[in-house]
């Protein structure tokens, strides 16, 4: 049997509907009021948060774009022709790029061990790794010397049959190498850490020994952390200071670094000071934008 129309004619339920409407609308006004307050308290907090950033960020600003207004590109371009320039440009650069290849190669097993291997001592040997990099650089310069010096505990033996270690270049390469090769030791063993050891029992199933599994599968994967590490310990070299004053001397044309010549300009001649503190503040400001963007990159490919 069909249901009877009403008799104004509107359809059943309209009445309902039009209410639900009405409620749902009615609804909607406070929700986009709160949505608007919300919207205004964010864009506050954010305003706060970014004034109480200015302070610090400031601080760290001003002295170094001081820095670069004081040296004009004339005066630069001549003081890197000077002699004494140029001798600590050359010394810091061939230091440093012995003190990279000798940590390469001695941080890597190191690196490997911290990343795979469990064993008691570990927690030492981790901290050992660590050590240098809080360790005030005067400390270690002692250190070097007093177990590297013609009277140290090792130095005395070299000595004895010719061979002398401390105030040579020697000595430069083993001041940096104390205080950067951690940080490629500790971004290599995160970066081991990090690779699947999945991908390494597949390529030992598949007949690849020891060597040509961390060779093809390991390194590849973890080249970035690695490059990384690497690129971060040959600017920490080339800014060392403290321990190579002490271990090796400011010796210009033979241990003066750009770092003491920087300190000797400092009394001798300004304008020497401000053209190689320029330079390496350019080299560490390009450096930590290659590592940052090459961990940056890695870090988007994993996600």
């Amino acid at each position: 049997m069909r249901e009877p129309r009403p008799q104004d004619g509107r359809q059943p339920g309209a009445g309902l509907l039009r209410e639900a409407m009405s409620a749902d609308h009615a609804d909607s006004r406070p929700i986009s009021g709160s949505t608007r307050a919300r919207g205004l308290g964010h864009r506050s907090r954010s305003i706060a948060l970014a004034a109480a950033c200015v302070p610090l960020l400031g601080f760290l600003l001003l002295p170094l774009l001081v820095l670069v207004l004081r040296v004009s590109p004339a005066r630069l371009l001549a003081n890197l022709t000077t002699p004494q320039v140029a001798q600590a440009i050359t010394l810091s650069l061939t230091t440093t790029a012995i003190t990279l290849l000798l940590t390469v190669l001695a941080g890597t097993p190191v690196a490997y061990v911290l990343a795979r291997r469990r064993f008691r001592g570990r927690v030492v040997l981790d901290t050992l790794v660590d050590l240098p990099m809080v360790l005030p650089p005067s400390v270690a310069g002692i250190a070097l010397l007093v177990a590297f010096g013609r009277l140290g505990l090792i130095g005395r033996y070299l000595d004895g049959v010719g061979v002398s270690i401390a105030f040579t270049q020697v000595a430069v390469v083993l001041a940096q190498t104390f205080v950067a090769a951690p940080f490629y030791i500790k971004s290599a063993a995160a970066g081991i850490a990090a690779v699947d050891r999945e991908l390494e029992q597949a390529a030992a199933l598949d007949g690849a020994g020891p060597g040509q599994v961390f060779g093809r599968v390991t390194v590849p994967l973890a080249g970035g952390a690695m490059f990384g590490g690497a690129v971060m310990t040959w600017a920490r070299a080339l800014g060392e200071f403290g321990a190579t004053i002490i271990f090796a001397g400011n010796f210009p044309g033979r241990t003066q670094t750009m770092p003491l010549a920087i300190y000797l300009g400092f009394e001798l001649d300004f304008d020497v000071a401000l053209t190689l503190a320029a330079i390496l503040l350019a080299i560490s400001f390009a450096v930590l934008f290659v590592v940052k963007g090459i961990l940056g990159r890695d870090v988007g490919r994993e996600v």
